[in-house]
Parts: structure tokens; C-alpha cells; sequence
């Protein structure tokens, strides 16, 4: 069976592997094709595409859109996205901005919390000039400051939902960020809805046209993952499955390692059908 990871981060958003370095792990893991979804920016698909004809790996073209429903962060993955779009360019970039406003209230959190940490320090942290920067350089910064001795540590204490320096400003909502892959020819999966426990949003998206949900995932329990493939096959969505690899940190693998959750290449054809951009 051919293995397929379509979750994962470069160091275009908050990953610590380039696409290069992403396509060679995958290869070695044994995956035939990954999912580049980097958090509101495309900015890796193009090398990666490049790169995956060289090394055999199919690549197929992602993003992770953030957005906001009830307080909580929601994150939807689009596949097949037209990524030369302009129109969705500039709305990725509205996006980027305000990730940027989010770590900066974060920071200031942080430093009222007692902990002196500055956004240069954060933003040293980012091997990409132009990278997105996210909350796990801020959680690296908390571990060599010995603040936390592990990334989740990071985020159970400080940084993850409702903890002591969480911040969420407003943002658009998930049916935006569906209608922001629908319009750049993508196809809209709900990523890690284990992490939500939200089944009236579940619902409520598949309503409105959403393609497929995330049943496999590294933070998923067994019962996540049962209960969201019965979901899944009530409504008849396609069940995508990922690491959500975000590279290395201090050796620390954040959320899984490639290929540690994997579907099979008649996933991949399925989303390719349904995409207008092939």
C-alpha cells in the first residue's frame, strides 16, 4: 500500500525542515506522496513541487487556513488550492498579519507573566527571512530559557487554548476559510476536529459544503479517531489523515513524525477530482 501524509509544516510557517528536507524524510519514511500545508502561506509549493519530481514524491499543494469559531481556534486545510491565485494571495496575507498581532499579545502576556521573552527573540527563531512565525518558535524560546522542558509543556502551560498567555484575536471564521479554498479551486477539510469536540460546527460546515474531515491525527485518540470516521461516513466525507510534522525542536518531534499517520494515494485521487485546479 502506498502511504500518503497530507498534514505537514515547513519552515515557510512554524516547520523546522525546508521543503527539501521535508520531501527527503518523507522518502525515507517511506510515504509516495505529502501534503505541504503550511500555516496562510503558499510560499513552499512551488520549490516543493520541483523538488518532489526529483525525488519521487508526489506532492500535493496545501494550506492550513486559521480561523476563529466561538473563541477557538479552527484550522482548515485546503488541497489543490490554485496558489498563483492573486486574489487569495492578499487575503493570505491579511491572514499573516494578524498571526503577527496574536504572537505579539502573546509575547506581552508572557512578559507579564514574568518570563522575559522579546518578539526578536522569537523571530530569531525562523530560518526563512520571510517565514511565518508561530507559536512553536515561541515555545522553543520557552524551552532554552528553561521556562518549559518540552514543546507541549509549552503549550499545556502557556500557550495552548485558554492557557495563561493564549491570545486570539479576531479572525475570520471557518466557513470563510472555506469559501476562501472553494474560490481558489480547492477542496476544504476540516483539520483535527478532535481538538475542537465541536460536532455542531462539524455539521454546520458539512452544511455548508465541506469536503472532508481529518479523522487520523497524532493528537487524536482511538475514540477521536473512531468517532470522527463514523462522522465521516454519515455524511459521506473524504477521511484524510497526517502528522502535522513541524520539523524538529531541541530533538523534540512536534506533532508526529511523517508518515506516523497515513492514508492511501486513492485519497489523494479523490481530492484531485473534486478540485478545479489539477
Amino acid at each position: 500500500m502506498e502511504k500518503v501524509d497530507l498534514h505537514s509544516h515547513t519552515t515557510a510557517s512554524d516547520g523546522t525542515f525546508t521543503p527539501i528536507e521535508s520531501i527527503a524524510r518523507a522518502r525515507k519514511n517511506g510515504l509516495s506522496a505529502l501534503g505541504i500545508t503550511d500555516h496562510d502561506t503558499v510560499a513552499a509549493l512551488s520549490s516543493a513541487i520541483e523538488e518532489g519530481k526529483k525525488q519521487g514524491i508526489e506532492i500535493v499543494p496545501g494550506i492550513e487556513i486559521s480561523s476563529v469559531h466561538d473563541g477557538k481556534d479552527i484550522h482548515v486545510l485546503g488541497y489543490y488550492i490554485d496558489y498563483s491565485d492573486e486574489s487569495f494571495n492578499q487575503q493570505l496575507e491579511s491572514l499573516r498579519n494578524v498571526r503577527n498581532q496574536r504572537n505579539q499579545m502573546i509575547v506581552e502576556k508572557l512578559v507579564e507573566l514574568g518570563i522575559p521573552i522579546t518578539m526578536e527573540e522569537v523571530k530569531s527563531r525562523s530560518t526563512v527571512k520571510k517565514g511565518n512565525i508561530g507559536r512553536p518558535h515561541i515555545a522553543e524560546v520557552l524551552m532554552e530559557k528553561g521556562v518549559v522542558s518540552s514543546i507541549q509543556e509549552a503549550f499545556d502551560q502557556y500557550l495552548g487554548q485558554g492557557k495563561a498567555a493564549y491570545a486570539n484575536p479576531p479572525r475570520i471564521t471557518p466557513l470563510e476559510a472555506m469559501r476562501m479554498i472553494e474560490e481558489a479551486g480547492g477542496v476544504p477539510v476540516l483539520a483535527h476536529p478532535g481538538l475542537y469536540d465541536d460536532v455542531e460546527l462539524v455539521e454546520h460546515l458539512v452544511a455548508e459544503g465541506l469536503k472532508g474531515i481529518e479523522v487520523f491525527h497524532p493528537d487524536h485518540s482511538e475514540a477521536d479517531e473512531k468517532f470522527y470516521n463514523d462522522i465521516a461516513d454519515r455524511y459521506g466525507l473524504i477521511k484524510t489523515a497526517g502528522s502535522d510534522f513541524h520539523g524538529m525542536r531541541n530533538g523534540e518531534i512536534f506533532h508526529g513524525d511523517l508518515g506516523e499517520k497515513s492514508t492511501t494515494i486513492e485519497i489523494v485521487a479523490r481530492l484531485k477530482k473534486l478540485a478545479r485546479v489539477q
